[in-house]
């Protein structure tokens, strides 16, 4: 199975992921890397922390002479906002004398700062916001485009594009574009509706004027997924619930669907559902062992298993907590009434965080993978996943004549 852990503080030197699991073999290199993370740092009402970054992977073990060696995979990033605050993150004690350090005590609603600086009984909610910011997110999306990587070797595209911000719902082409994020990535939202476009740009400028936030909902889509991945038989290995989890732990989303996700607690069960049908020949009915849906309402999960369909996956993001017309907080010296403070942040960071969901969506599906079908290295894994679809042929083949 795939493992990984990040490490970093927004403003410290550098962010790392580890990733361990990986089969020997993956051809794999930074190039593979810089190009999420360029993604993540763009889309209309990103604040001025993106014009300081460019970040870059460096890769510090597990590969060599450009293929996994099965050991785990260590990338760096560096924060080249580091050098503006190194005063204030540097880890050595300070000297005797020395200027305090610039703290933190008015903390922001909505955001980990108070909760935090409670629980582990600090004085300097710095302490708090520092690993609790979504810039630890860029290291998730250097160890999921490591996953992505692994992925398309069995055929397996994730894309993701923007569905709502600030309340201005898209209507997106049916079907959706291929390569879908090609598509997506040409829009400065990452919308497909360029008529909701106009009007998410409108908005966004509009939120930035008054010192306010947005929020939204983007949508990820995986294709080429195999059926099979994940399990009925435990809570926990059911894959809508680990891909529900992974998404919600991104900072800043309140809200997770599969499919129809709430939509479908509304309609009637003829409704809801996707009829079973044959899939005709010249389709992906290798890996949906012959069967197809008439529609995908349940976003390619049923029983915690994948149906083959497409993976149809919704995060909804809440507005960004921190304000430039900031909220009514308290200061942690005294305990009395304080405006929360400001720090320098976005108007809506809903487009890249459709592409931090693909991340995880990357990692938690690897990571199925690799549960599924086993393999040390890149070759026995594709072993194994086409012995599978040999199988899954073979019941097809059996229909013949009935």
């Amino acid at each position: 199975m795939i493992r990984f852990t990040t490490a970093g503080e927004s403003h410290g030197p550098r962010l790392i992921a580890i990733v361990e699991g990986l089969p020997a073999g993956l051809a794999l290199a930074t190039g593979d890397l810089d190009g999420d993370l360029a993604r993540r740092m763009q889309g209309y009402g990103r604040g001025a922390r993106m014009k300081i970054e460019a970040d870059r992977a460096t890769i510090v073990s597990g590969v060599r002479a450009g293929r996994t060696l099965g050991s785990p995979v260590a990338i760096t990033i560096e924060n080249k906002d580091w050098a503006n605050w190194e005063d204030v993150m540097s880890p050595a004690e300070p000297a005797p004398g020395e200027t305090p350090r610039r703290r933190l005590i008015r903390p922001r609603p909505g955001h980990a700062d108070l909760a935090g600086t409670l629980k582990y009984d600090r004085t300097d909610a710095r302490d708090i916001l520092e690993r609790a910011s979504a810039r630890e997110t860029a290291a998730r999306v250097a160890a999921g485009a490591v996953c992505r990587r692994l992925l398309a070797e069995l055929g397996v595209e994730i894309g993701s594009h923007v569905i709502a911000l600030g309340g201005i719902r898209a209507e997106p082409p049916d079907p959706l574009p291929r390569p879908l994020n090609s598509a997506a990535d040409a829009s400065p939202v990452r919308c497909l509706d360029p008529a909701a476009e106009r009007e998410m740009i409108a908005r966004i400028d509009a939120a930035k004027d008054a010192g306010d936030t947005l929020g939204g909902v983007a949508e990820v889509v995986a294709r080429g997924v195999v059926v099979g991945l994940g399990s009925h038989v435990s809570w926990d290995r059911k894959l809508d619930g680990r891909l529900a989890a992974a998404l919600m732990s991104i900072p800043a989303v309140k809200g997770v669907g599969v499919g129809l996700g709430f939509a479908a607690a509304d309609l009637p069960g003829s409704r809801a559902h996707d009829p079973i049908t044959r899939a005709p020949q010249g389709s992906d009915a290798a890996k949906t062992g012959g069967f197809a849906r008439t529609s995908n309402r349940a976003g390619g999960l049923e029983g915690g298993i994948t149906t083959g369909e497409p993976l149809v996956l919704h995060a909804a993001k809440k507005p960004i907590s921190t304000l430039m017309t900031p909220l009514a907080s308290v200061d942690l010296d005294t305990g009395e009434p304080a405006q929360a403070q400001s720090e320098r942040s976005d108007v809506t960071a809903v487009p890249a965080m459709g592409v931090i969901a693909e991340a995880m969506v990357a990692l938690v599906l690897a990571g199925a993978y690799l549960e599924k079908f086993g393999g040390d290295s890149l070759e026995e894994l594709r072993r194994n996943h086409d012995a599978y679809l040999a199988r899954l042929a073979e019941r097809r083949a059996s229909w013949r004549g009935r």
